[in-house]
C-alpha cells in the first residue's frame, strides 16, 4: 500500500482549503481529457449532499466522468462545482455537443459548518478552478488540507469528546490489477484500525476509548444519552479509481462493493446522520481486464487504507486533537 502517488492511473489531485474557516474541497481528474472515464456512484449513508450523481448511473446518456468534486461546506459547497466546469470547459473536457462541450463532474459534500470554522465560509468556485489547476499525481497532501480540513471523528458524545477526520489517499496493486481510492473522513463513528481496534473517534475525560456504538446501544438501555447535537449531519465520501476495463453495470457494483471498507473500518457507518457515498472511476477502453470480485478485494483494501490514513495523518485544531499532532 501506497499513498499520495496515482501516477500509475494518470490521475491528478487538487485541494483548495480556507484554514480560517475550516473549510476547503479536493479534486480528483484523469491528467488527460481522452479517453474519457466512465463513473459511477454507491450511496450508502441517508443523509447526501450531492450534485450530478444521476450522470453516474449506467443507463445515463453522458457514459463519462470527467471529474469529482469532495467539498467541503455541506449542500452550499456544491456549488464549487462550477469552478471544476469552468476550467474543463476552457480545456475543451466534456460531453460533446453543439457549440461546446458540457463537463460531467459529480460532486458529494461534507457537513463541516460545525464544529470547526465558520458556519459563514464555504468552498468557492474558484477555489475550485484552482483545485484543478494545481492538481498533481504525486505528492498528494493528506490529512487536514483540502475536503478533510474542517473534517472531524466519534461525535457519538458531542464535540468535546470528538477528534480530527482529515483526507486520505491509497494506491493498492495485485498483479495487473491497481485501484487508488480517496477518502474524506468526517464520520459520526469511530475509527479502527485493521485489527478492529480504535484509533480515532469518540474519548472520556480521561482520553480513553468510548466506544459510539457501544455508547449508542447502551443509551436504548438507561445509559448515558446521546447528546442532542451529535446527530449533526456527518460524512464519508470516497472515490475509487481502477485501470481494469470493466462494464459500467459492473462498475456500480464495484462502487457499492467497496462500502464494506467503510462498514470494516468506522463503526458505525451509514447512519441516518452520514451522507456516505463511494465514487467509482474506470477506463472505458483498453486491454486490462481482470475478475470484477477480484478488482473489488483490492478496492475493498485500497479504501480501508485510505480511511486509516486520513485519521492518522489529521492534526487537531481548535481544541480537537489528531494523530498527527
Amino acid at each position: 500500500m501506497s499513498g499520495g502517488d496515482f501516477s500509475s492511473l494518470g490521475l491528478a489531485v487538487g485541494h483548495a482549503t480556507d484554514v480560517a474557516g475550516a473549510t476547503g474541497l479536493t479534486v480528483i481528474r484523469p491528467l488527460e481529457a481522452e479517453p474519457a472515464m466512465r463513473g459511477a456512484a454507491a450511496i450508502v449513508g441517508r443523509a447526501t449532499a450531492t450534485r450530478e450523481v444521476p450522470t453516474v448511473t449506467a443507463d445515463h446518456i453522458a457514459k463519462r466522468v470527467d471529474a469529482i468534486l469532495l467539498t467541503g461546506g455541506s449542500a452550499y459547497g456544491l456549488d464549487a462545482a462550477a469552478g471544476v466546469m469552468r476550467w474543463l470547459e476552457e480545456r475543451g473536457r466534456g460531453f460533446p455537443i453543439a457549440g461546446g462541450v458540457v463537463p460531467i463532474v459529480p460532486a458529494a459534500a461534507v457537513f463541516d459548518l460545525a464544529p470547526l470554522g465558520r458556519f459563514d465560509v464555504r468552498p468557492t468556485p474558484q477555489m475550485a478552478y484552482e483545485a484543478c489547476e494545481r492538481a498533481t499525481m504525486r505528492d498528494i497532501a493528506e490529512g487536514s488540507i483540502g475536503a478533510g480540513t474542517g473534517c472531524t471523528v466519534g461525535k457519538a458524545a458531542g464535540r468535546e469528546h470528538a477528534m480530527k477526520g482529515g483526507v486520505g489517499c491509497a494506491l493498492e496493486t495485485h498483479g495487473e490489477i491497481i485501484v487508488a481510492a480517496i477518502a474524506v473522513v468526517n464520520a459520526f463513528g469511530d475509527v479502527r484500525d485493521g485489527n478492529g481496534s480504535i484509533i480515532a473517534g469518540a474519548r472520556d475525560a480521561g482520553g480513553e476509548w468510548l466506544d459510539s456504538a457501544a455508547l449508542i446501544e447502551q443509551s436504548s438501555l438507561g445509559g448515558p444519552p446521546v447528546p442532542a447535537t451529535a446527530g449533526a449531519p456527518q460524512t464519508t465520501l470516497c472515490a475509487i479509481v481502477t485501470n481494469i476495463l470493466i462494464s459500467g453495470h459492473e462498475l456500480q457494483q464495484l462502487a457499492r462493493a467497496s462500502s464494506a471498507a467503510l462498514y470494516k473500518r468506522i463503526t458505525p457507518a451509514g447512519t441516518a446522520f452520514d451522507g456516505d457515498i463511494v465514487f467509482a472511476m474506470g477506463p472505458q477502453s483498453g486491454s486490462t481486464l481482470a475478475p470484477l470480485a477480484a478488482v473489488e478485494i483490492v478496492a475493498v483494501r485500497a479504501l480501508e487504507s485510505a480511511i486509516e490514513r486520513a485519521v492518522r495523518l489529521a492534526k487537531g485544531r481548535d481544541g480537537i486533537p489528531g494523530l498527527a499532532d
